[in-house]
């Protein structure tokens, strides 16, 4: 769970222990610790912890500390016992994705972040307890390498059909009355329900903002019974400690794993029609063109979470899973990189340096779990040529200056990044 003050922490752990002993309870009386300071606080200090930038409105924190902290939340609080608060729009922000697309992020305003975190403080415990094992997105002590070595477990006990499971604009599409119902089975406060419907319909009729404190939690919910289904289907083909299915999902990327031997043929078609059942209930669509089935003993691959699979013999003759990050992240990566040198191009070397190291530690932090030695090496050697030219063109010259610079001076002197070490996932 998120790290807060004792009051807090202990009033969560009650709410997830009542709430994973009675899964038919409904919680009411929630709404005066949403309204409380220390937890109006807690969500302050979690929205400034992820530094975002400022809403719609263009307060920013650190306008808010020096005209106040306190009067700011007290503010807050005030509205929220009267009733009279109510959240602004979101700022939209356009990130680029492949082929000309974009990604709609809606960035609240702080204050509307500090509202929602609060609300997310009070229910993501309730809902944490019915959560399945098989989610991983955004919750607490859930991380996407854990969800990465849930997969590449599941392909090395012979799963080798995968359902590669590609939902379409799944958060534009999140129905507001289908979510809230969900809500409700397990909330009996009608503030709660309130303030939630106004979050919801600040930015439109359908969907959940990408960006916003709750929507992950929101999501999450959403797709809950999916989850269950799948958690069904890999009980009751169950035989003894062996499994036939297994699935893992990261908000909306889902991948289901099915046993290889022909017995089970008709377990993958089920799993397929049985998703597409319990996502139509929810009205939610698969992208048909990029959603497949892939058999992994046919040398086939598939991705999940910016990694490619491809099961492998090992050297000791056992088939193993080989992870490698997929190309399109590694292009992703020298872009923005590139974007910086040519932005850059006048400044001196450490300057650079500074804004580069950021972006590849965060990069090979998160790749490092796969076999990914190749592709961090021509990344290492890619970020050498473009530094040794950066110091070249500002001596007016040409080349990479092989015979000037050691390799070393770059990572000793300048302190270029050079951990491009491979740890291996423990999950």
């Amino acid at each position: 769970m998120i790290k807060a003050p004792v009051s807090i922490q202990d009033l969560r752990r009650k709410m997830y222990l009542k709430a994973k002993s009675e899964k038919t309870w409904r919680f009411w009386g929630l709404y005066v610790h949403v309204c409380k300071m220390e937890t109006l606080r807690e969500a302050y200090k979690m929205a400034k912890k992820n530094n975002g930038a400022p809403g719609i409105d263009g307060v920013t924190f650190e306008a808010i500390e020096e005209s106040g902290l306190e009067a700011f939340l007290e503010q807050i609080r005030d509205e929220l016992v009267s009733g009279t608060y109510r959240p602004m729009r979101n700022r939209r922000k356009e990130i680029p994705k492949d082929k000309n697309k974009v990604r709609i992020l809606g960035i609240p305003c702080i204050r509307d972040r500090v509202v929602q975190g609060a609300l997310k403080l009070i229910l993501e415990p309730i809902f944490e307890a019915d959560s399945q094992d098989g989610s991983y997105g955004y919750r607490p002590k859930r991380t996407a390498h854990a969800a990465v070595g849930r997969v590449a477990e599941a392909v090395v006990k012979n799963k080798t059909r995968v359902i590669d499971v590609d939902l379409k604009a799944y958060f534009d599409n999140v129905r507001h009355d289908i979510l809230l119902r969900k809500i409700a089975e397990r909330v009996d406060d009608d503030d709660v329900m309130r303030l939630l419907k106004l979050i919801l319909e600040a930015n439109g009729k359908r969907g959940v903002p990408q960006g916003g404190v709750i929507s992950p939690l929101l999501s999450n919910v959403y797709l809950n019974e999916v989850d269950k289904m799948l958690e069904r289907a890999k009980e009751v083909t169950r035989q003894g400690r062996y499994t036939y299915i297994e699935y893992a999902r990261f908000a909306d990327d889902l991948v289901i794993l099915v046993d290889g031997f022909r017995k089970w043929n008709w377990l993958e078609k089920a799993a397929y029609r049985r998703l597409l059942e319990e996502l139509n209930k929810l009205d939610v669509q698969v992208n048909q063109e990029k959603t497949r089935i892939v058999d992994l003993t046919k040398d086939e691959t598939f991705s999940f979470l910016g990694f490619d699979f491809r099961r492998v013999k090992t050297l000791q003759g056992k088939w193993g899973v080989r992870i490698t990050p997929r190309v399109k992240a590694r292009t992703a990566l020298l872009q923005k990189l590139k974007e910086v040198f040519r932005r850059h191009n006048s400044q001196p070397v450490d300057r650079v340096i500074y804004l580069i190291n950021p972006i590849l530690r965060g990069w090979v932090n998160y790749f490092r779990v796969g076999h990914a030695s190749r592709c961090f090496g021509y990344i290492k050697d890619w970020v050498e040529k473009k530094i040794r030219r950066h110091q070249m063109r500002a001596r007016k010259c040409c080349g990479f200056g092989w015979n000037r610079w050691n390799r070393d001076w770059f990572y000793k002197n300048l302190g270029l990044y050079n951990d491009y070490k491979v740890r291996y996932s423990q999950a």
